[in-house]
């Protein structure tokens, strides 16, 4: 009996170990054949521009010819379909080389800088053909998952773009995207008004309000302003949520930009509407986030710093009063936000306690607290304008001047020590195209000034010809 159960023993070993021995062969060729898959692909190269000053009138020049070049390397042609392509604006090239609607959104100013109308129109159109039937756009469109691009990076090979696109809803924390989302419907208008193409508002038109009534729903029952989950908007590594500040000057934005669109369409019904909506959130904003004792629109109810994203985009777009515009600029130059490098995210830094865990571990953790990013530098910029500070914003302009023309190249944050930032695990993107485009349109609204004498546009307009 014994010996009967030792041989039913040795059997039962030998096809346990046989199942083993497979599974682990199978699963070195299936690792063997991923590894290889990707280290086929072109290694990454350098994005650097190799022009010099003496190529150019100044180094102003140089920096918008960098900047423009890096934004334009980043328009391919994808697929949608197997038969339906566009021309699509992706975020950047070693990390991000998918479309993502905020970077896309806010890299559309400098798109209609440079008078790429095709890429913001293909690029939209790529979004809107995703949107569900509940109104929302996707958080981003990409052919490979978050790991996969990683090795890819990891390994600097670029990422394919033969591929299908595929949409993504949620965000890396499983949350909704609220401002990449009103950032394609303020895209959508720009477009729409620059081009001088009302047909294409039009034909959208239905998806558009649509797009806005996703975006109510975060909204709590008799409230004004929308609600967000911690790790949702652009700082995504801080667990901003709630009411926050950023989100709903976006979200005013928004509905700014549909009044426009349907005065321009002559549904004028709907633009009181979308007007009416708009001032109701204006009201909102100033009462729940403006602290006259500090002198700035808070970050949120629970956190009391000053974000540079919010605060800049409600001077830029004329939700601040003219008053609160220079509060604001104030408190700002005195917390030396715009060195060296315009701008840093907020002040005084968020706690390391609301930083998420993957940034501690990777180095990463200063990413959205002390780092600084020139889209907001941008901002910093035509803020200054507005609040016709014209000598302060030239000096910005200088600064981000130098950085880009130091780096030949347009990165994605800055240490603050001016370098940028990067990890034993993460490098900067470079080029970053959101922090391009930003760039381009600030410069343009600098020489704009009438008390501004410099050539700048002239430069543009031969880089668009």
């Amino acid at each position: 009996m014994r010996q009967e159960k030792e041989v039913v023993s040795n059997h039962s070993g030998f096809w346990s170990g046989a199942l083993f021995g497979m599974l682990a062969g199978m699963g070195s060729l299936l690792t063997y054949q991923y590894f290889s898959g990707i280290l086929r692909h072109p290694r990454l190269i350098s994005k650097e521009i190799l022009s010099t000053e003496d190529q150019f009138e100044n180094r102003e020049a140089l920096a918008i010819f960098i900047a423009a070049e890096n934004l334009r390397s980043a328009i391919q042609n994808c697929l949608l379909t197997n038969g339906l392509s566009k021309e699509v604006l992706n975020a950047g090239y070693r990390n991000f080389r998918e479309s993502w609607a905020r970077d896309f959104g806010f890299a559309t100013y400098g798109l209609l800088t440079l008078g790429q109308f095709a890429t913001i129109k293909g690029t939209l159109e790529a979004f809107f053909w995703h949107q569900t039937d509940d109104g929302q756009f996707p958080v981003k469109l990409h052919s490979i998952n978050v790991l996969t691009r990683f090795f890819y990076s990891l390994f600097e090979r670029e990422q394919p773009l033969e591929v299908m696109l595929k949409p993504k809803f949620i965000t890396g924390h499983g949350t909704s995207s609220l401002d990449g989302q009103a950032l394609l419907v303020i895209a959508a208008q720009n477009y729409a008004r620059e081009a001088e193409d009302s047909d294409f508002l039009r034909y959208h038109w239905s998806q558009l309000k649509l797009a806005v009534q996703w975006l109510q729903i975060h909204r709590k029952p008799g409230e004004i302003l929308l609600h967000q989950f911690a790790y949702s908007d652009w700082a995504d590594s801080v667990a901003r949520r709630g009411r926050v500040l950023y989100t709903n000057v976006v979200y005013w934005k928004a509905l700014t930009a549909m009044s426009e669109a349907a005065t321009s369409l002559d549904v004028k019904q709907q633009a009181e509407f979308y007007a009416k909506e708009a001032e109701q959130v204006l009201q909102a904003i100033q009462a729940y986030f403006w602290r006259p004792d500090l002198g700035y629109f808070v970050t949120s109810a629970r956190l009391n710093q000053l974000s540079s994203d919010g605060n800049l985009l409600a001077i830029a777009w004329e939700l601040a009063s003219p008053e609160q515009a220079e509060s604001i600029l104030k408190v700002m130059a005195e917390a030396r936000m715009a060195e060296p490098v315009p701008t840093r995210v907020a002040y005084p830094s968020y706690p390391r306690s609301l930083i998420a865990v993957e940034n501690i571990l990777g180095g990463m953790a200063n990413y959205h607290t002390e780092a600084a990013w020139l889209w907001i530098g941008a901002w910093h910029v035509v803020a200054l304008i507005k609040a016709d500070h014209i000598d302060e914003a030239q000096k910005l302009i200088a600064r981000i001047t130098e950085i880009i023309v130091r780096d030949k190249q347009v990165n994605e944050a800055y240490r603050p020590d001016g370098k940028p930032l990067s990890s034993i695990w993460y490098k900067s993107e470079s080029p970053l195209t959101w922090n391009a485009g930003m760039v381009l349109y600030a410069f343009k609204v600098f020489e704009a000034h009438p008390r501004v004498e410099t050539n700048i546009l002239s430069l543009l307009n031969e880089i668009t010809e």
